[in-house]
Parts: C-alpha cells; structure tokens; sequence
C-alpha cells in the first residue's frame, strides 16, 4: 500500500485521544515556561537530521492540532530522508507550538525508526531472493502500539497480529496449560470459528505435523537454526502443502537473509519495535523571513 494512503487506517477519535493522553503526561499541571514565550505567533521548522523513513506524520498532526497549530508537509509519508533536510513547518501561538514540541518530535522520532528498520529488513529480505513477509511482533511499547505498528506499515512490513483478537496464537504456554498439542489446537478452533486464523508455536517437526494434524491454519517454528529451519520447513509442506509456515526467534537484520527459504511464508522479528532506533528531528522557530539550518549534533 502506497505510505500516504496508510493514514486512513487511522481512526481521527483515536489519534485525537492519543495525542491527548500525551501532551496530558507531558503538562499535567502548570505550563511555566508559557510566560516566557507568551501567546504571539510564531513559525519553526522541523528539520530531519538522521538518514531513515518519514513516518509518523498523522501522529505529528494530532498533537499539534489539540494545540489549534497547523503543520505544513514538504515531504510524503514513507519519504526516504537525506539529512539535513527541512520536513515541515509548524505555525500556531509560540506557547502552545512550543508545548507540542516534544511530544510530537518523540512520536515522529520513534515511528520512523520502526518504519526505517522494517524498510531496511524489506529489502534484506528482497535482496535475497525472497518474496514471503517480513512482519512485526507483540513486542511493543505499551501505550504506544499503533505508532509502531504503524510504522511497520509505512517501512513495507507487516504488522502480524495487532492484538490478541486479531489471530488465534497457540503458544508453548497454552500447550502446557491445555495437556497437549491436539487438545490447545481443538480450543483454538471454537475460539476462531470462521473469522480467525490459528496459528500454533512449535519447537520440533514431530510437534509441526500434530499442529497441522489438528487443525492449525499457520505454525510458528520457533527459535530453530536456518540449517535446522529450512529442513523442517520443507518436511512440514512436503505433508501439509496448505499450512503457512513462520521463523522468528533470534532473527536480526544481520542475519535475517540465512532465515529465508521457499518453504518460508513468513518471517518475524521483534527487534522492528523493541530495538529500532529513534531517528534525529529537531523544531527551531524562526522568524518571518528566514528559516536557520540547525546547528550540527557533536559527536
């Protein structure tokens, strides 16, 4: 999906709930420092000083429109950034804009670190030959996972499940709690009925064939060795040709290529949302007339 049209995943209540919560966690109390800027209009530039992918852009408006500032792009969504590069403009009462700084910068700052590692895991991927999905995990900030999920999308991955309702995962933990394979996949199918997927974690190919024996519309071969992966993978389609098969576990984007095979529909990896890191912004107010490059970051 083209990054611009991805924005219209996002309800407007819920963005305009989210900003809120943030710029309420930033300012409970009193604003000091408004005293010192007063209410004037002002004008800043957002300025990109790190190479990534733009995203986060809705998030970014959010804020500032609680704050009655209006933002003005110069770059796409999913724009591959070159730094120093000036992003956008914001313009609005000097107090209010500069309440909004951070809390929009942190937001922008975050999501297109998650969109640049999914982009940059895309095209390991690609650069492999392969043409399976790179997704996400559950491995989120708490508070903060549409953002990151949102970011997988505007860097070419996919998001996997957004939440517990979105598929049906059997996991090691399930398995212990049911009594067995068969009897965890049995409840999963009467929680799923038609409208879910289920996808079943196992450790072992003997574990794999039960799985799809009993029903399982995905597995997940967990933590598995590209030399044990590949072979297992294979063995599973070679008997179940209709069951998808996922690798995560331990995979990075150093060694993500070794975890690509023909018999692999899906690869996730959690360091997308955990380890991602934050691309540089910075917000500088100018005045009518003259928009200052930022100075350098020391090294």
């Amino acid at each position: 999906m083209d990054p611009e049209g991805l924005a219209l995943l996002l309800p407007p209540a819920t963005l305009a709930a989210l900003a809120d919560s943030w710029l309420r966690e930033d300012c409970p109390g009193l604003n000091h420092v408004a005293v010192v800027t007063g209410a004037a209009p002002a004008q800043a530039a957002l300025w990109a000083k790190s190479p990534g992918v733009l995203a986060g852009r809705p998030f970014f408006d959010a804020v500032f429109a609680q704050l009655n500032c209006h933002v003005s792009w110069f770059l796409p969504e999913g724009s591959k950034l070159v730094p120093v590069v000036k992003v956008a403009e914001v313009r609005g009462p000097a107090h209010r804009l500069l309440l909004g700084e951070r809390v929009a910068l942190n937001t922008l700052a975050r999501c297109s670190g998650v969109a640049s590692a999914a982009a940059a895991a895309v095209e390991a991927a690609k650069g492999a030959g392969w043409s399976g999905h790179v997704a996400g995990t559950r491995k989120t900030t708490p508070g903060f996972r549409l953002v990151e999920k949102y970011g997988l999308l505007v860097g070419g991955a996919v998001s996997h499940r957004y939440d517990l309702g979105g598929l049906v995962m059997v996991k090691d933990n399930h398995v212990v709690a049911a009594g067995s394979v068969e009897k965890a996949v049995r409840g999963a199918r009467r929680a799923a009925d038609f409208a879910l997927k289920v996808e079943v974690e196992c450790s072992s190919l003997p574990e794999a064939v039960t799985a799809a024996q009993a029903g399982a519309d995905l597995v997940l071969l967990d933590n598995f060795q590209p030399e044990e992966l590949h072979p297992t993978a294979e063995a599973l389609k070679a008997q179940f040709p209709h069951v998808g098969v996922e690798a995560s576990g331990g995979i990075t984007l150093r060694n993500l290529p070794r975890f690509c095979g023909p018999h692999i529909d899906v690869i996730s990896l959690g360091v997308l949302t955990q380890a991602a890191p934050a691309l540089d912004f910075s917000l500088k107010l100018f005045a009518e007339g003259a928009t200052p490059m930022p100075r350098a970051r020391r090294p």
